[in-house]
C-alpha cells in the first residue's frame, strides 16, 4: 500500500482550528438577534441576549462552587426555561449535563444520580419530592461513602407554592437566587477538545440497569446544524417543545434553536388542547412527537381543536414506527409529518424518510405507506446500513430480506458510561449494532420490523409485530394496539393483539368486539399473520411513552397458549 502524504505542512493554529462545540450558536444568536423573544413560558418571555446571560450566570454560579471539567450535573425538570438553559450554561462551566426522566421513580432516578456521580442536581418544583426521595435512597444504599449534592430548586409560578417553600426550608438553593450569585458577562470557554462530553442520558432499560450514553461537544454540534437541515427547518423558526428535553436533550433541537435564533414555546404538560392552542396564539411552525402524541392530536375531540390550522404545521416524528393510518390523519388535518428513526445512542433520530418530489402525485394513502418507512441517513452521519449480524455483510435492496441495522460516524456516542462490557458488543466490527431489524427497499430506504426480541415465530414464518400493528391501527374502533408472541399449541407461537378502544366505542361485548378484529386482519393479512387473541384494555408505557411490550409478553404467557380449539 502506497503510503500518500499532502501537498503541504501546514499546521493546525489557534487561528485556524478550534474544536466543535454548539454552545457558540448562543454567543451569536445574542449578537444577531439581541431583541428576538428566545423563550415563552406561560407569562415568562425572554430575549436571546437575556438567555444569554442567564446561561452565562448558572456557568458562573458553577465555576465558583468549583463545578466544572469531570463534573456531572442532573437536572430533573420538564419543559420549562431553566433545563433549556441548562444545554447551555452546565457544558459552558466544562460540567456534562444529565437529564432526567421526569416520569422515572425514586429507585430509578437514585441509580442514575449515583451512576453519574452527580455533584448538582436541580430539580423543578414539582418534582422536588421525587427528587429529595431519590436523594434518600442514594445515600441509604451508599454505605457510608455519599456526599450530598447541591440542591438546586426550580421555581414556577404554574406550580403550588408549597413545595418550593419545602425544599428550601431544608436547605435547598432557589434557582433565580443561585444564578444572581454568578455573572453575566462570564467568559466562559470553549472544550479544547471536541471529544469532551456534553451530555448524558440513560436509556429507558426496563430489564436491567438503565445504560448511561455519553455524547460529545462534536456529535451535538453536528447533531444540531444536522436535524434543521433534512427537515427543511429555517432561521427564526417557532418551535413547540412538546417532546421532552430531557429526552436525547430533545433530539439536540435545544442546541439548534440557538443555531437558527428561533423562538422556543415551553410546555409543562402536552395535551391536544394545549398543542393546537399554541399554533393559535404563538404561530408554533415546527413540533417534534413520538406517534402515541399524533394519536392523540388525531382523535382529539372538537372542543380541544382549533381547525383548520392557521397554516401548515412541520411535525418531526420517531420514537416508534408511526403506522400509516396515523401519517395520512395527519395530514390531512394540515399537519406535514417528517418521520426520522434514531436511538438515544445516535443523539436522537439519524435517518429520515426524505420526501421526493415524484411522491406528490402519488394518492395521500400510498404516500402515508412510503412515508413510514425510516428512510435514509442523515447528513451528519456517515454510514447506516442493514446487515446481516453473522457474516457483517449488507443485505440485497429487496425490501424482503431482514437485517440489523448499524450505523457509525460522527453522531454515534462515545460510548456508555462505566460499561466496556456492552460497549465491545455493541460497537463489535467498527460498527454500532442497534437491535433493530429492518429491510432495504430496492429505493434504498430502509424500513424497521421490529426489535429483534419482538419477532413473532409461528409455525417457522416470521412474523413483523409491527406490520400486524400497522394493519390493526386502520380498524375504526382501535385507539392504540400492540402485538407480542403468545404460546401456541401447534404453531409454537401466533400474535395476541392487546387492544385499547378509542372513546366512545361500545365496549359491551369483548367478544364480539374480539371477532370484528380478527376478521378484518384476515381481509388485509396472510392469514399466520392474523393475530389468534385479543386482550382488550390501557398498554403499560415506559416513562418515555414506549409501549412496555415485556410486561404484554408476560401476560400474554400467563395467558396459556392458545388451543386448537380456538382457531
Amino acid at each position: 500500500m502506497v503510503v500518500g502524504r499532502d501537498i503541504d505542512d501546514l499546521p493546525k493554529n489557534d487561528a485556524n482550528y478550534t474544536a466543535l462545540t454548539p454552545l457558540w450558536f448562543l454567543d451569536r444568536a445574542a449578537l444577531v438577534h439581541p431583541t428576538r423573544t428566545s423563550v415563552v413560558h406561560g407569562s415568562i418571555r425572554y430575549t436571546w441576549q437575556q438567555t444569554y446571560q442567564r446561561c452565562r450566570r448558572l456557568a458562573s454560579a458553577l465555576a465558583k462552587r468549583s463545578i466544572g471539567l469531570g463534573s456531572t450535573v442532573s437536572i430533573i425538570a420538564p419543559n420549562v426555561p431553566a433545563l433549556f438553559e441548562a444545554h447551555y450554561g452546565v457544558p459552558m462551566a466544562g460540567a456534562v449535563l444529565n437529564t432526567v426522566n421526569v416520569r422515572l421513580n425514586a429507585a430509578t432516578i437514585a441509580f442514575l444520580l449515583g451512576h453519574s456521580s452527580s455533584v448538582v442536581v436541580m430539580v423543578d418544583q414539582e418534582f422536588s419530592p421525587l427528587a429529595e426521595e431519590a436523594l434518600k435512597i442514594w445515600a441509604e444504599k451508599s454505605e457510608g461513602s455519599y456526599k450530598p449534592p447541591l440542591l438546586v430548586v426550580i421555581g414556577d409560578e404554574s406550580c403550588d407554592p408549597m413545595a418550593l417553600k419545602s425544599a428550601l426550608g431544608r436547605g435547598a438553593i432557589e434557582y433565580e437566587t443561585f444564578l444572581e450569585s454568578g455573572d453575566p458577562e462570564f467568559a466562559w470557554k470553549p472544550p479544547e477538545d471536541e471529544w469532551q462530553s456534553i451530555a448524558l442520558g440513560y436509556t429507558s432499560g426496563t430489564t436491567a440497569s438503565p445504560k448511561g450514553v455519553v455524547l460529545h461537544h462534536r456529535g451535538a454540534y453536528l447533531m444540531a446544524l444536522s436535524g434543521p437541515h433534512v427537515w427543511g427547518m429555517t432561521e427564526g423558526a417557532v418551535y413547540l417543545w412538546t417532546l421532552p428535553m430531557f429526552h436525547c436533550n430533545g433530539w439536540c433541537f435545544t442546541w439548534s434553536l440557538a443555531a437558527l435564533c428561533g423562538t422556543n414555546i415551553c410546555l409543562r404538560q402536552i395535551t391536544a388542547k394545549a398543542v393546537y392552542s399554541a399554533i393559535a396564539e404563538h404561530g408554533v411552525t415546527h413540533f417534534c412527537a413520538a406517534p402515541v402524541v399524533l394519536n392523540t392530536l388525531v382523535n382529539a375531540s372538537p372542543e380541544e381543536t382549533i381547525l383548520p390550522l392557521p397554516h401548515v404545521v412541520q411535525v418531526m416524528t420517531a420514537g416508534a414506527a408511526p403506522p400509516p393510518s396515523i401519517l395520512f390523519a395527519m395530514s390531512q388535518k394540515g399537519f406535514r409529518v417528517t418521520h426520522t428513526y434514531g436511538l438515544s445512542e445516535t443523539y436522537g433520530p439519524s435517518t429520515v424518510c426524505a420526501w421526493k418530489p415524484e411522491w406528490d402525485s402519488l394518492p395521500p394513502v400510498k404516500q402515508a405507506r412510503l412515508n413510514a418507512r425510516q428512510g435514509v441517513r442523515y447528513i451528519g452521519m456517515e454510514g447506516v446500513d442493514v446487515f446481516n449480524p453473522e457474516t457483517m455483510q449488507p443485505v440485497p435492496a429487496d425490501g424482503a430480506t431482514m437485517g440489523e441495522i448499524m450505523m457509525r460516524g460522527n453522531l454515534v456516542m462515545k460510548g456508555y458510561l462505566k460499561n466496556p462490557k456492552v460497549n465491545n458488543e455493541v460497537f463489535a466490527n467498527g460498527w454500532f449494532h442497534s437491535g433493530d431489524l429492518a429491510v432495504k427497499h430496492p429505493d434504498n430506504y430502509i424500513e424497521i420490523k421490529d426489535r429483534s426480541k419482538d419477532i413473532i415465530i409461528s409455525g417457522g414464518e416470521n412474523i413483523s409485530s409491527v406490520e400486524v400493528e400497522n394493519t390493526l391501527y386502520q380498524h375504526p374502533a382501535i385507539f392504540e394496539v400492540s402485538v407480542v408472541a403468545r404460546p401456541h399449541e401447534k404453531w409454537g407461537e401466533t400474535p395476541c393483539a392487546f387492544v385499547t378502544l378509542k372513546p366512545g366505542v361500545d365496549k359491551s361485548d369483548e367478544n364480539r368486539m374480539a371477532e370484528d378484529i380478527m376478521k378484518f386482519c384476515r381481509s388485509k393479512l396472510p392469514a399466520y399473520c392474523v393475530p389468534r387473541s385479543v386482550v382488550f384494555g390501557p398498554l403499560p408505557k415506559t416513562a418515555t411513552g414506549k409501549i412496555q411490550k415485556h410486561l404484554l409478553r408476560a401476560k400474554a404467557k400467563e395467558l396459556g397458549p392458545v388451543t386448537m380449539s380456538k382457531l
